[in-house]
């Protein structure tokens, strides 16, 4: 979770505008702040906890939590449908396709025992309001490969998983780099997000290459 919330403040001067040129930038550069994706990991994370930890399911959670968090800092950078989903107390999924359920998973890929789990409660933080399959792919792919990382399994080991199972991964970010635009959509920023780790030396230079 501080990964992903590190990942997105030093992100969001960025969002909607021009990525940094070159790895070499301010890191948090004035205007960074958190955003609807660090908002809403924390309701997956708060979420995921108290269902484990009741045995009684974790829709219900789900939902509650991340209207809760959601409303809490409303301001926070959401799109129109998802605003609109957590403003209103019984709205439905909306088939949205967003990569917003990717953003948010991080948690399931934390508070799994093993990675059966990991990719049910994935679809679950993604399913009560990212009900495209697209969306749930994403988030699944995301979790598999934090629980992969998270049982000590190499760059290769999980890039062959993604790529037997969700993505091709067959362009590096030099080849991504020239065409590549803002983007919401799950299949055209989630690939290149796991690329982006893939070819990331460490930590920070993972986050350098994404933005």
């Amino acid at each position: 979770m501080k990964g992903a919330i590190i990942g997105d403040i030093a992100g969001s001067v960025y969002e909607f505008d021009e990525t940094a040129e070159s790895l070499d930038f301010p890191l948090f550069a004035k205007g960074c702040r958190f955003t609807d994706d660090t908002v809403t990991t924390v309701a997956v994370a708060a979420a995921l906890m108290e269902g484990k930890e009741s045995h009684c399911g974790y829709i219900g959670p789900l939902r509650r939590q991340l209207r809760y968090w959601c409303r809490k800092y409303p301001d926070a950078g959401f799109g129109g449908l998802f605003r609109h989903w957590f403003l209103a107390d019984e709205a439905p999924a909306y088939g949205s396709y967003g990569n917003g359920a990717a953003m948010r998973v991080s948690p399931a890929g934390w508070v799994a025992d093993s990675l059966d789990e990991a990719q049910t409660l994935a679809e679950l933080t993604a399913v009560v309001s990212h009900d495209h399959p697209q969306a749930i792919k994403g988030a699944i792919a995301v979790a598999s490969a934090i629980f992969l990382a998270r049982q000590g399994r190499g760059k290769e080991v999980i890039a062959a998983y993604i790529r037997k199972y969700f993505y091709d991964l067959s362009r590096t970010l030099a080849q991504i780099r020239p065409s590549y635009g803002f983007t919401c959509t799950t299949d055209d920023s989630v690939p290149e997000a796991i690329e982006c780790f893939l070819e990331g030396t460490d930590y920070e230079d993972t986050i350098r290459r994404a933005i």
